[in-house]
């Protein structure tokens, strides 16, 4: 047959003759059998272990002629995997039976005794036209995902850097867990794909989620998938990130974040590679590899019971510790011209690089928001600069405060700036006294999790 890997079926009958035939017919071209004989032991074979098609008979212990038994399996199999193609064969075939089965959602109709050659060419297209259904599924989701985040090279050359990107050549070709930590903005995504590039996994996806981000309750949804009708807005079928992920990396941004009622469950995939999607009671299995990120101290959230001790170990095989910008200082220019010929190509102008004033203002700067508002005021220079080259007066970083030392920042009138301008240089100003802790900042700031993150994102921080 045509699949590249044979299906793997599950054949459920009350007559063991019947299941042994059909497991030497299937097991003949390849196939992986699991043989139950009550609907009670399908159900749970079903629950526990990932199937393509699903086989079976109508009638069990109830009677041997109405088929109910039957029917009513039908349904319990729709409710743990409604794509799951269910092929039902009995020695009472009818018309009105044979219809019956295909309005309770069965994919196929067949009558004892059978064909062989029908019996496996109805397998494999059943399991083919499933594992596209699911590849759809699993690639939508997946591209949409991918749209989330970008794709850029890990820039770095400053003395600063180098243990930094030794440890991540050092332990990338491995698939230990690493969290990387860091303020906000330092680069903590980029550097996560950095290291999935150097992996055995670099041909397989890597797929984000930022958990700061995230409003409440969705988080189980956005990580583990769910099936339609498990809340009111599901209106379909949808992967995970881990499914998503599976066979390559898992980038968790934030992990901080990470409602409590949602660590025991990833600390179980972590251990076990086992989860389900929110109102789903099949289980699932996964081989990810987790980078996860944060800005906060999850030590101190462990000792204040906001995080897991457990967890924290496990996702803390390898630590790499993303130093601040303004610690990078040699750094600055490398970053700035890459993101100079970023924007000059996407806004299509013709800029000659810096004038040396401009690029000892971007060093002398503080960078509150790291790396991160590096990009976002190169990019806002490229679009105001109007000579060959970019000048100071493009950065716009004198409204700002332009200068990494407190006393002597020239802290602009509220008179000339903007109520988006005063918001921006506050959340600066609070990053900054706080270290870059984003948490932090956003309880002083008065602020939700997901609005503060939406605010960062905004103002390029």
């Amino acid at each position: 047959m045509s699949l590249e890997k044979p299906p793997s079926v599950l054949v459920a009958d009350d007559q063991r003759d019947i299941l042994h035939a059909l497991r030497v017919l299937l097991r003949g071209e390849g196939c992986k059998v699991k043989t139950v004989n009550t609907p009670d032991e399908a159900l749970d074979a079903l629950a526990h272990n990932p199937f393509d098609v699903a086989l079976i008979d109508l009638n069990y212990a109830r009677d041997t002629t109405s088929g109910d038994e039957g029917l009513d399996l039908i349904g319990e199999i729709q409710k743990l995997d409604p794509d799951l193609p269910v092929v039902v064969m009995t020695a009472w075939a009818t018309i009105d039976l044979a219809v019956e089965c295909m309005r309770r959602g069965a994919a196929d109709f067949m009558q004892k005794p059978w064909e062989n050659a029908r019996v496996i060419a109805t397998i494999f297209n059943q399991a083919e036209l499933y594992r596209a259904k699911h590849r759809a599924t699993v690639l939508a989701d997946e591209n949409r995902a991918l749209k989330e985040s970008k794709s850029r090279d890990f820039l770095a050359k400053s003395d600063v850097m180098k243990p930094v990107l030794e440890i991540m050549h050092k332990v990338a070709p491995s698939d230990a867990n690493i969290l990387i930590t860091g303020e906000n903005g330092t680069g903590k995504g980029v550097a996560a794909r950095y290291i999935h590039s150097l992996s055995a996994r670099a041909t397989e996806p890597f797929v984000s989620i930022n958990m700061g981000g995230l409003a409440t309750g969705v988080a189980e949804s956005e990580l583990f998938g769910h099936v339609k009708g498990a809340f009111t807005d599901a209106k379909s079928d949808r992967a995970g990130r881990f499914e998503m992920a599976d066979g390559g990396t898992l980038f968790m941004d934030e992990i901080g974040n990470l409602p409590m009622e949602q660590q025991q469950k990833l600390l179980r995939v972590l251990e076990t590679g086992e989860f389900e999607r929110v109102g789903s009671s099949r289980t699932l299995k996964v081989n990810v590899r987790i980078v996860s990120a944060t800005n906060s101290d999850l030590q101190k959230s462990v000792k204040e019971g906001l995080f897991r001790e457990d967890l924290l170990y496990r996702l803390n095989t390898i630590p790499v510790h993303l130093p601040p910008l303004r610690e990078r200082e040699g750094d600055i220019p490398l970053l700035a011209n890459a993101f100079l010929k970023q924007h000059l190509k996407r806004y299509n102008k013709a800029i000659d690089g810096f004038l040396d004033q401009a690029l000892e203002t971007l060093k002398r700067y503080g960078w509150p928001g790291n790396v991160r508002e590096l990009d976002h005021t190169i990019e806002r220079a490229v679009l105001l600069a109007g000579g060959d080259k970019i000048k100071v007066s493009d950065l716009g970083l004198v409204s700002t405060a332009a200068t990494s030392d407190d006393s002597a920042m020239n802290t602009p009138s509220l008179d000339d700036m903007s109520l988006e301008d005063v918001e921006k240089y506050l959340i600066q100003r609070t990053l900054k006294r706080n270290g870059g802790n984003a948490t932090k900042t956003a309880e002083d700031l008065g602020l939700s999790r997901s609005a503060f993150y939406r605010r960062l994102q905004r103002f390029g921080l």
